[in-house]
């Protein structure tokens, strides 16, 4: 009885020491689209990261944690992390119909980028092959394959986005991304176990993978931080655009917790500090929304999910039919993006990216290349253009780290100039490297898929906003014709079997002489 009660106790203790939140967050999009984002935190209060410089103790601190993912928080020791950040994302993000997302990394691909301090046994490049492979074997991802052929350091674009503790060594980022990585249900099984209550109840117990991999664009991501007056927070995000119109096969954009993820929501987690659902109610047209919101501030409704009585099912319906606007609407951001690789040839070719700014003033903008170095630079053909008349001078703090063949990627980085109103064109000759017939990947004519590049706005006062990611290229290499090596194996093979049979059958039949009389028939010899 009394180790019973001392284990209530601990327990307690325990679980005040560490919360969990959980939040969903839904919006109707101007093209018909549901935004749906899945917010859970979990915070270990008053905790703080491992200094590296404590890695060559052989014992560590033992680690009981009751809400905090005991699996995520061994990795984070072992290899002290201080920061952290994952994302798994898939399809194009369409910022002028949709705008900025809730969760700003929706890089098409697999992206992970991670601040550690210097001062440990190991080097941190050694550190982040282990964080690595880690990562890998925890999210059934291809994460290990992020290695030193795709790894940069981009330091201003990937600032902290918490505190770095004081502990008199350098901090260092380390920063890769994978965009042919594809996000599927083997990934989404582990993110859901990292969850005190898993899939079983709360919001999470939306998170239908038959539903969610179907959506127009679906993207999940982990971000490990730390605040010194709260301590380590991990945040797990889930984010998906549906399209009701096409679900239900209807011309309504009506939508529901059953029409999106095929469930509703039939209780609360037990150990949640917070769950809320809220609703961006819509600014045009006739609609209802049941059950009807408890609490509506602004343009936002508010359902409180810890004190669930009966299963919650938001339902959102029009009177009338939806119809696509046909007047261009204001684009929702500042600025537009579009990216492409020009060039026929297979060795060479030409980046170009066209800036339009929809401001009526001038912004800047942080551009960055991280670019493989089966792509390489021609730094003196770099151009820009402003409304087809050149100039040169819009570019600045231009800096250049040149690729390693077979190791090192390129890393370019430029502060761009965008004067109101105006569409700026950035071009640059290319040139592509010849891969030895090893390195091809197995699907080789289908051609390499290049990361997605990043800019962020630049505000007065030097704040940065959030990062902008266009859509993965595919360059085109010049590729052998894997199918002769393929023609030489069965031409050889077939040689060898035929001569390999022949020799076989001499040395091991018995050849014997057997006489025949006049008649024609065989003398049997008996014994």
């Amino acid at each position: 009885m009394h180790v019973c009660r001392l284990w209530w106790i601990a327990s307690l203790i325990l679980a005040i020491a560490e919360e969990f939140s959980e939040n969903v967050s839904l919006r109707t999009l101007p093209d018909g689209r549901v935004a749906t984002t899945f917010t859970f935190t979990t915070l270990l209060n008053d905790a703080s990261p491992r200094d590296p410089r404590t890695l060559a103790l052989v014992n560590d601190e033992s680690q009981h944690y009751t809400l905090f993912p005991l699996s995520l928080g061994q990795i984070l020791r072992e290899y002290a992390v201080t920061e952290l950040h994952l994302t798994l994302n898939a399809g194009k993000w369409n910022y002028q119909s949709w705008g900025y997302p809730e969760e700003p990394d929706i890089g098409a691909g697999a992206a992970l980028w991670a601040w550690m301090a210097d001062g440990a046994p190991t080097t941190i490049d050694y550190r982040w092959q282990g964080l690595r492979n880690a990562l890998a074997g925890l999210f059934c991802a291809s994460i290990g394959s992020l290695d030193e052929q795709r790894t940069t350091s981009p330091v201003l674009p990937f600032a902290p986005e918490g505190s770095l503790p004081d502990w008199g060594v350098n901090h260092e980022l380390r920063h890769a991304s994978l965009a042919s990585e594809h996000v599927c249900t083997e990934n989404l099984t582990p993110f859901l176990k990292l969850l005190p209550c898993k899939s079983l109840s709360g919001a999470a117990s939306l998170l239908n993978p038959h539903r969610l991999f179907d959506a127009n664009w679906h993207g999940m991501s982990l971000h490990v931080l730390w605040n010194p007056q709260r301590g380590i927070e991990v945040r797990m995000t889930f984010q998906s655009v549906s399209d009701p119109l096409r679900i239900s096969n209807t011309r309504k954009q009506d939508w529901s917790f059953r029409s999106l993820f095929d469930r509703a929501i039939e209780s609360s987690c037990p150990v949640v500090r917070s769950s809320i659902v809220n609703v961006t109610l819509p600014s045009s047209g006739m609609y209802t929304i049941k059950p009807e919101p408890p609490v509506i501030q602004g343009s936002l409704a508010f359902y409180d999910l810890k004190n669930l009585s009966e299963p919650l099912d938001v339902k959102v319906k029009w009177q009338n039919n939806f119809e696509y606007p046909l007047e261009p609407t204001k684009h929702p951001m500042p600025f537009s993006v579009r990216r492409t690789l020009q060039g026929s040839s297979q060795d060479r070719g030409q980046l170009s990216i066209f800036l339009t700014n929809h401001m009526p003033s001038s912004i800047q903008v942080v551009y960055l290349e991280t670019m493989p170095w089966i792509v390489q630079f021609y730094l003196h053909t770099m151009r820009v253009h402003v409304n087809g008349i050149s100039d040169d001078t819009l570019l600045s703090n231009t800096s250049y780290i040149p690729p390693v063949p077979h190791a090192k990627p390129a890393t370019f980085q430029t502060l761009i100039t965008l004067p109101k109103d105006s569409v700026v064109q950035v071009t640059i000759d290319v040139t592509k490297a010849f891969l030895r017939y090893t390195e091809h990947p197995p699907d080789a004519q289908r051609g390499w898929d290049l990361p997605p590049a990043v800019l962020i706005p630049v505000t007065e006062g030097d704040v940065y906003g959030a990062r902008i990611y266009t859509p993965p290229l595919l360059v085109d290499l010049a590729t052998p014709d894997f199918s002769m090596p393929y023609n030489v194996i069965i031409f050889s093979c077939s040689l060898i079997a035929f001569i390999f049979g022949t020799i076989f059958n001499l040395l091991t039949r018995k050849f014997v002489v057997v006489p025949f009389d006049p008649d024609g028939t065989a003398k049997v010899k008996s014994d």
